[in-house]
């Protein structure tokens, strides 16, 4: 059995020596790429291909935003019949992670794999909430005071099993169900909790959510988080995020220079994008091995199914400029904002130009799906 902080340190560390050794062992096992279609009953059909990574940070986030239950099936293939789209002739969309850039064909965007969402705090706590969008800043004033919240940071190894069985565990399962991603119980009270610190926000005394994170220097690191029973009534009451605000400010008054938010998808329809945008975080790639990955979106059919998805998920391109498609019966979907220090600028994308000389066909209109945090 592989040591648990083994392996946190070889899927986080920025180790230069463990991000070389990462990709010589990603190189040698997509040697003979397999590739998985996903057929859902609406909604367009979605292949993806490559890094084996995408099975679990990329297609259950696109399978979820096109909102029906999906069949899949997995077969091998080759890199050039990934390049050309020949590898799957019966899918929409087609997804492909790469080690490395590519060239972008025609009909395609290069994303990055995945982002990382980071606040620079300074030696004043007080200048914290300022970051905020002015309405969670006004919220988090007003419930500040009239919820009682106060932030705990608990030491005790049973404070960890109760933040992971009556807080982290239960949100996971009822926010994202099956497609859920988190540590082990052992990975995480191994690599967090005693190199780290746990924190429970408290309302007149009571906890009511916590956040387990990890300590790396003076960067604090935001891991596992969950809200008591897994239940909706904090998302609605500014709970999840008065518990952000006040770890930055103890991470400000306690000598951090940055407070890592974890990553995301580069969707800015990834719910936890646009709740983490609320505090102008800096989007960068990834230190550890996702630094060098990349995510080739390429559309192969023009049918209104795939309008409508390419419309509802703007995308975050490898430059990071936040582009959003449209067309005469699709307005962009500006209410899935962008704008954060990191992220270059917009991009309007007319799909009558994008998708100009692909295959067209019928199909049914997607349903929007907002993801959740």
């Amino acid at each position: 059995m592989i040591p648990a902080n083994l392996r946190y340190a070889w899927n986080n560390s920025s180790s230069p020596w463990l991000v070389r050794a990462h990709r010589l062992v990603d190189t040698a096992a997509v040697v003979v790429p397999e590739l998985t279609v996903s057929v859902g009953s609406d909604g367009p059909t979605i292949a993806y291909g490559g890094l084996r990574h995408g099975l679990t940070h990329v297609l259950p986030f696109l399978e979820q935003r096109r909102g029906s239950a999906s069949r899949q099936s997995t077969r091998r293939t080759t890199w050039r019949e990934l390049a050309d789209g020949s590898a799957a002739p019966e899918a929409d969309l087609l997804l492909v992670g790469h080690l490395h850039d590519v060239a972008v064909p025609e009909h395609a965007l290069a994303l990055p794999f995945r982002i990382v969402l980071g606040v620079p705090v300074g030696p004043d706590p007080a200048e914290v909430p300022a970051r905020l969008a002015r309405k969670a800043r006004q919220q988090h004033a007003r419930e500040l005071r009239s919820r009682e919240r106060t932030l705990e940071v608990a030491a005790g190894e049973s404070d960890f099993h109760s933040f992971y069985d009556e807080m982290h565990r239960p949100t996971m399962v009822n926010r994202h169900g099956d497609a859920m991603r988190s540590e082990s119980r052992r990975s995480a009270l191994e690599c967090l909790f005693r190199r780290g610190k746990l924190f429970f926000l408290c309302e007149s005394g009571e906890r009511v959510a916590g956040m387990l994170c990890r300590v790396e220097g003076r960067t604090l690191v935001l891991r596992l988080a969950g809200v008591a029973a897994g239940g909706e009534e904090p998302y609605q009451v500014g709970t999840y995020m008065a518990l952000y605000v006040l770890i930055l400010q103890w991470a400000s008054a306690n000598g951090f220079d940055l407070v890592d938010l974890s990553g995301s998808e580069p969707f800015l329809s990834k719910g936890i994008f646009q709740f983490k945008r609320k505090m102008r975080p800096e989007v960068s790639l990834p230190a550890n091995h996702f630094a060098y990955k990349r995510l080739l979106l390429h559309v192969r059919r023009d049918r209104p199914p795939v309008r409508d998805f390419l419309v509802a998920n703007p995308v975050l391109t490898a430059g990071f400029e936040a582009v959003h498609f449209f067309d005469e019966q699709r307005p962009p979907r500006t209410d899935l904002r962008w704008e954060t220090p990191g992220v270059h600028g917009q991009r309007l994308v007319h799909l009558d130009g994008f998708l100009a000389g692909l295959p067209t066909g019928g199909g049914n209109v997607v349903p929007v799906h907002h993801g959740g945090i």
